[in-house]
Parts: structure tokens; sequence; C-alpha cells
């Protein structure tokens, strides 16, 4: 007999898909369903989410021990409005509680997902939404908050403190956080459920590392450094490569940028040629993109738990970081395996000591390799969720 029905809800979902808040859920849910939970997949049919097309079919599918249920996007016919009132979140302007409402609503909806919800709702022991920023959880929470679960992956930013996302934090059954400093700003943003455990989340780990096969294969001769995940301004893309301009025409650093993902990649014509960009790489050399690298650089600002340094750290390999993300701070601070910049300029003169001694690093991969098995294998994590899943009624 089986542990409970439970549905996870990700604005996208797929081996294709890169997102962190979606990379969690699709690997707690194949392993809750590993453990005897009747798991659930509600999601879009959405694969980009820079244009939310329709991409994936709609309906029903088995994969391996999952039901993915996919419903289609909804665009709206004119986005301008959602565009002006994006910008004015971003710029810090307040917005009235209709505008909040038309800004949720005017970037996309899924009408066929809320009522599968309000249809099965009750055959759920609970409905696992994340992250806090799009309609699937802010509407979908709505149906039955007393088996709601959110998991927010909040970031300090200006989305976090509107108004319209207050109810998901103190009105769902549970809140579950990624790590402590998530969970120190959800209380400063206002007042969170009673139950809301930090849950952490767990990080593959790979049964071997083949780093000279990776380079081989893809050509990289030089020492790089790797990037990986959304190439956006929030993740500090740009940033980067200004400190790697700066480093390879002032420093003399003999360096390329190695990056997998999604978005603009667009370097500096002077490092266009020390910039390397991979597309999508399978599940199965990820690690080796890791362990062949010099250094992993983080330069998000904004994180609720980031996966890419437990990666890196568990392939061995050194992260040089934002200092200015309270999250990548904690984790590099409690772990004494990261080095944190306090600007590009800082960041240039790290990567010529990444080109010029990288002996000086080694010792930081190691450290955070012992820290990722310590606090972040996937059993451990299993062990808080499903703690939290059984305290429902």
């Amino acid at each position: 007999m089986g542990k409970g029905r439970v549905a996870f809800v990700p604005p996208r979902y797929g081996d294709d898909v890169v997102g962190g808040a979606e990379t969690v859920l699709r690997q707690a849910a194949e392993r809750l369903a590993g453990r005897g939970w009747e798991v659930d997949i509600l999601t879009t049919c959405a694969r980009d989410h820079y244009t939310w097309a329709n991409a994936y079919p709609p309906g029903a599918e088995r994969d391996g021990d999952l039901m993915v249920h996919r419903f289609p996007v909804v665009h709206p016919r004119d986005s301008s409005q959602w565009q002006g009132l994006d910008r004015r979140i971003r710029l810090g302007s307040s917005l009235s509680t209709a505008e909040q409402h038309a800004w949720v609503n005017g970037r996309f909806r899924v009408p066929g997902l809320f009522h599968h919800l309000v249809a099965n709702a009750h055959t759920y022991r609970a409905i696992v939404f994340s992250p806090y920023l799009f309609w699937t959880t802010v509407i979908g929470a709505t149906v039955a908050p007393e088996r709601t679960v959110v998991i927010p992956c909040l970031h300090d930013e200006n989305y976090a403190y509107l108004p319209v996302f207050r109810p998901l934090l103190s009105g769902s059954a549970q809140v579950w956080f990624m790590s402590e400093p998530e969970h120190q700003l959800a209380h400063r943003i206002g007042p969170v459920a009673a139950e809301h455990p930090v849950t952490g989340e767990g990080v593959l780990i790979p049964e071997a590392y083949d780093p000279d096969g990776f380079r081989a294969r893809h050509g990289l001769h030089r020492p790089y450094v790797l990037f990986a995940g959304r190439r956006e301004s929030g993740k500090g893309w740009q940033e980067l490569l200004r400190a790697l301009s700066r480093a390879v025409t002032r420093l003399g650093v003999d360096l390329d940028l190695v990056t997998f993902g999604v978005g603009w990649v667009d370097p500096p014509s002077e490092i266009a040629d020390r910039v390397r960009n991979l597309g999508w790489l399978p599940d199965e050399e990820v690690g080796d993109a890791y362990a062949a690298a010099a250094a992993y650089i983080q330069p998000s600002l904004f994180e609720s738990f980031s996966r890419t340094i437990m990666e890196s750290w568990l392939a061995g390999t050194p992260v040089i970081a934002n200092g200015a993300s309270e999250v990548v701070r904690w984790h590099c601070e409690r772990s004494g395996a990261g080095l944190l910049y306090a600007d590009e300029y800082e960041l240039a003169h790290y990567l010529a000591l990444v080109a010029d001694h990288p002996e000086r690093l080694t010792g930081l991969g190691r450290l955070g390799r012992e820290y990722v098995l310590a606090n972040y294998t996937w059993d451990a994590a299993l062990d808080r969720m499903e703690a939290a899943l059984e305290a429902l009624p």
C-alpha cells in the first residue's frame, strides 16, 4: 500500500527544462515516488520561460514512476500592459491590488490546470507548488490551501514584497525553505505559515567524473572557468563577461569561459573567442563539465539554494561567488569552500588567481565536496520532506 498521493505543480517540466525550482521539483517527485508515494506532475505545455510557448503536447503520459499531466498555456492578446507593470515592479513602484492581479494574469494563464485542481484536489494528500513567482502557484494555491505546500524559492527582490504573494507564505498548510537565509527572508517579508521547515534539497551524486574526456569531446584546450544555468542580468551574466574582459585585456589572463544553459551569450568582441557556449548538456555530461573546470563562477545575486555551486563542489571544483548573495555567502562561509568577491574588479583578480596559481584553490573543492555530502544528499532531504508530508492531515 502506498504512502499517499501527492501532486507537484511546476510551471514547466522536463529533462530539457532549465531552472532551479523546476529541477528540485522533478528530482524530489521522482525520488518520493521511489519511496512509495503516488506522484502526479501537473504542469504546462511550455518549455521556454522567455516566451511560454506551448511546446509539449497536452494530456497525460507516464514518465517512469510519475504521471505527468500537461495543460496548454493561454497567452494574453496584448502583453504591453504586463510589460509596463513588470517594469514598474522592477523599478520599485507600488501597484494597486487590481494592478498586481493584472500582472499575475498578464503573462500567461493555465485554466485547464486550475479546473483539474478544483475537480481533483481532494484526492491528494498534498499539492506542492513552486516557485512563488508564477500564475501556476499564485492561482493554483487558492484551490485547497489546507493541502497546499509551497516551495517559494524566494529571492530578495522587488517581486517578493508584493502583497499578492503574502497569502502563499501565510495561508498555505506548509512552506518548505531551501536554505536558512531564504527562511529568514520570508519572515522579513511578512507572516509565515505555522509549519515551515527548512527541508533543503538534494544534489545528484555522479558515480564518476571524466574531465579529460569532456575537454576532448568539446575541444576545450585552454583552462576554463564555468557558468551554468540562465544567462540573464539577474544571474550576473553581464558582470561576469565584464570581469573576464578586464582579466584578459588588462591582466593578461589566459583563461576561457565555458557556459551551458539558456539565454543570450553576447560577449564583448575582445573576448568573443574566449567564451564557449555548449548549449544544453545532457545530465550525464553535466558532472564532467564541472570536474573539468578550473573554477565555477557564481555571479548571481538572486538565489534561494544555488544548486550549481553544490554540483561544482561535488566535482571537487572551487567556487568563486558574488558576496552580495546572502544565500551563496552563507554556503561559502559555512563550508569554507568558496571565495567571495565584492565587484567585477575583484572578480577579475580572482580569475587571474585561477589562471596563474590554481594550486592555491585545490583545497576549496575538497572542503566543498565534504560540505555537500554532509548536508545535501537526496536521502537526507527526502527524510525531511517526508516528515513534513506525514504531518499533514
